[in-house]
């Protein structure tokens, strides 16, 4: 069983989804290996399917992913700045 099909089970996802009204989730950096298994991109994918936005908070972003990954909105977090601030910006991102 694949690692992210696997945690998804185990926390319900796929029921929870189906009350959400939108998804944020977060990773280190938003890439091509996004979509090839990494958690964040099975969130995005079966968000996308549940026609359910998913927005994600990133260290890095590559800006080329964000379509095909499918996200409604994505912010880049990795500057120190960013990190020093980061329960702040997680708070101000899920209200926008």
């Amino acid at each position: 069983v694949p690692g992210a099909a696997f945690v998804l089970g185990v926390v319900g996802f796929d029921r929870r989804l189906e009350d959400a009204d939108a998804v944020l989730t977060g990773e280190g950096r938003l890439d091509a290996q996004s979509r090839e298994g990494k958690l964040t991109g099975e969130i995005a994918r079966r968000c996308r399917a549940a026609r359910v936005p998913a927005y994600a908070i990133a260290g890095q972003v590559a800006q080329e992913e964000i379509e095909r990954l499918g996200f409604a909105m994505v912010e880049e977090a990795g500057s120190p700045e960013a990190i020093e601030d980061a329960a702040e910006r997680i708070a101000a991102f899920a209200r926008q």
